[in-house]
């Protein structure tokens, strides 16, 4: 690779970054904050996606922002790597611009203007992190994505949000204070913080014990983030936060600047083979296969959709950890490439958990047998990522987990692929249920799975409300600043309660009306455009990863990735 010096990188940090004190000065005229939202996410995306033909010919721009102490620059690097994580980042925020658009408006929340100024810091710290060229300019980032994403998670306001987002402070500044820690014990050992293709070379003459200690630090502070067992738990209680909210910390910014960060420390700090000879995979490793074991199992037993893609999420982001754990060159490419995989097959998942509930204010999948006449695009959007988070061939996560298994197999470490197949199974077991009820199952007379309950099954009961309730029509547009009107969805569904809170963890979580879900066209009807729009691009993103994986850009960088690391190159 060969560097040279460009504004590139720290320009596409400065656009999303700019864009936050637009959206603050156009809170009473909305159009026009949003329309900054959208120039930014195009902005960032195209800058982003300018520095990726370079870099995949070997050339990789740098911009130095100074010098924090002496012998510490605080300096932005567009490597591959990075540009696989901004990329991800940056499309990804402008698809879910347009779907807040949508979802903001049509439940009428409360503080759009902060929303969508939030947003924007929050991917500003994301590219920062993808760009980071050292450990310090990594954790000055990783600290500033904390403090930017707070705001998204309290944004309700209510007793449950503010816990939730106590408890996110707290984990992810104690994982801060961990990777702290580990970084000035590398510049102790090494001198330098810089990422180096292969790893650090003077930690090969370190302290084995000091090395050791420094990789747990820094593993463990970012595993917070990457929601690896037992500090997960802070991930399902974020779960408060609006939608596409949940989209962000899932797919496009937080959980995968901690996968991301295990990444750097693997491969660019430690490198594959200190990593192997010090006795560090293993141990990672097994960690990522229980958390991805036991997190498939927990969801099995949520009945609210947005818990279970939650512990989904925790599942899938350590399929990422294991491959890079496992240290074989095609297992790492498993797990790099299911980087931007899981990304667009949970998004999708996401946008239509948040569409269900704008739509028919109905949260708990107890109560969607039949939805599918309701919302059919929604829904089957929702089967084809759900296909592919459980690995089935035509969709991004079959790939990324065919070659995960083969890495596994390769390095003699078959347990891994043994644990990868059965997880493979429990993502069929908790998706098929819910795609199953939307279209094949009626209101009136369903199983009620698949909340896994002892004995193993559900009971067969009726999800009527009890009082009939009158369809009241479709939605109306309530963002008209950001105390729009509170409206009602299509069945009558108050979507807020008298403090103007979207009351979508209340005990009401909506369901059929008395007459059974309204039978809408494949065509539209089913939801504003703006919400189902984004929802189709996400899935089509998923199709395209999973068909043609090399023109879609991101195997490419993946195998540039591996090869640098390794000097082995999968494709």
């Amino acid at each position: 690779m060969t560097d040279i010096a460009s504004l590139r990188p720290a320009l596409a940090v400065a656009v999303a970054a700019a864009a936050v004190v637009p959206i603050l000065a156009s809170g009473r005229r909305p159009n026009v904050r949003e329309g900054w939202t959208v120039l930014a996410a195009g902005g960032a995306f195209a800058l982003v996606a300018s520095m990726l033909p370079a870099a995949l010919d070997g050339t990789v721009r740098v911009s130095h922002l100074g010098t924090l102490v002496a012998g510490v620059d605080l300096s932005l690097r567009a490597d591959p790597l990075g540009l696989l994580f901004a990329t991800v980042a940056s499309l990804l925020w402008l698809v879910t611009s347009f779907y807040s658009i949508g979802y903001m408006r049509g439940l009428g929340e409360n503080d759009q203007t902060r929303y969508f100024a939030a947003f924007a810091a929050s991917v500003a710290a994301a590219l920062g992190v993808a760009f980071a060229a050292n450990l310090v300019t990594l954790f000055v980032f990783y600290e500033l994505l904390t403090v930017a994403t707070y705001p998204l998670v309290t944004h309700d306001e209510t007793a449950e949000a503010r816990a939730a987002g106590r408890k996110y402070l707290a984990y992810t500044f104690g994982g801060g204070v961990a990777v702290l820690a580990g970084t000035v014990l590398v510049a102790a050992m090494t001198g330098t913080t810089a990422f180096t293709a292969g790893g650090i070379a003077g930690l090969v003459d370190a302290d084995p014990v000091l090395s050791r200690a420094a990789f747990v630090l820094l593993v463990g502070g970012f595993g917070v983030k990457a929601a690896l067992m037992p500090v997960h738990s802070w991930l399902p209680d974020a779960m408060v936060a609006p939608t596409p909210v949940s989209g962000l910390l899932h797919a496009v910014a937080v959980v995968k600047s901690g996968v991301f960060g295990i990444a750097r420390v693997v491969l660019d700090v430690y490198g594959v083979d200190l990593t192997g000879a010090l006795g560090l995979g293993l141990p990672l490793a097994v960690v990522a296969a229980a958390t991805l074991t036991l997190a498939s199992v927990i969801a099995l037993r949520q009945d609210n959709l947005k818990r279970r893609l939650a512990f989904s999420t925790v599942s899938q982001l350590s399929y990422i950890v294991l491959g890079i754990a496992i240290l074989d060159p095609t297992a790492v490419v498993g797990g790099l490439l299911h980087i931007p995989a899981h990304a667009f097959m949970k998004l999708t998942l996401f946008f239509t958990a948040g569409a269900i509930h704008v739509e028919t204010h109905t949260d708990d999948i107890s109560d969607m047998a039949g939805i599918g006449k309701r919302m059919p695009l929604t829904m089957l959007a929702f089967g084809v990522a759900a296909a592919g988070m459980a690995g089935i061939p035509l969709v991004a996560g079959f790939v990324s987990k065919w070659y995960l298994l083969i890495g596994s197999v390769s390095a003699e470490q078959s347990v891994f692929a043994v644990v990868l197949l059965l997880s493979g199974i429990l993502n069929i077991a908790y998706f098929w249920p819910v795609f199953y009820q939307a279209f094949f199952e009626a209101e009136d007379d369903h199983d009620a799975k698949p909340l896994v309950e002892f004995p193993l099954g559900g009971e067969p009961r009726s999800i009527l409300p009890e009082t009939p309730t009158p369809d009241s029509g479709a939605v109306t547009d309530g963002g008209h600043g950001d105390h729009g009107d509170h409206g009602h969805d299509d069945h009558g569904y108050d979507k807020h309660d008298e403090h103007g809170h979207d009351d979508e963890h209340d005990d009401d979580h909506g369901g059929p009306p008395a007459d059974g879900w309204e039978r809408r066209g494949w065509l539209g009807g089913e939801s504003t455009w703006f919400m189902l729009g984004p929802i189709l691009v996400a899935m089509t993103g998923a199709v395209l990863i999973g068909v043609i994986p090399e023109t879609a850009v991101f195997l490419r960088l993946v195998d540039l990735i591996v090869e640098g690391a390794t000097g082995v190159s999968v494709l």
